[in-house]
């Protein structure tokens, strides 16, 4: 996509906040659910827009202190 900035990956190691960049909000919230699904989520209930950018951004806190969720 032109007009994009690179994503940069950085593992995670430490419960904290996860900043998703994605195509639209369905995309964005189908993520968020994935990981709601696997580790403790503080989830979010709306995305934000970077104006002049394309794609939305979520934010939300993600436990990985706790075990992953196996079934």
């Amino acid at each position: 996509m032109p007009d994009t900035e690179p994503i940069n990956e950085l593992p995670l190691t430490e419960p904290g906040l996860v900043d998703v960049a994605a195509a639209d909000d369905r995309t964005a919230f189908a993520f968020q659910q994935a990981l709601a699904f696997r580790w403790a989520t503080a989830t979010a209930d709306r995305t934000t827009r970077d104006p002049g950018q394309p794609g939305v951004r979520l934010r939300c806190y993600l436990d990985l202190r706790q075990d992953v969720a196996v079934e």
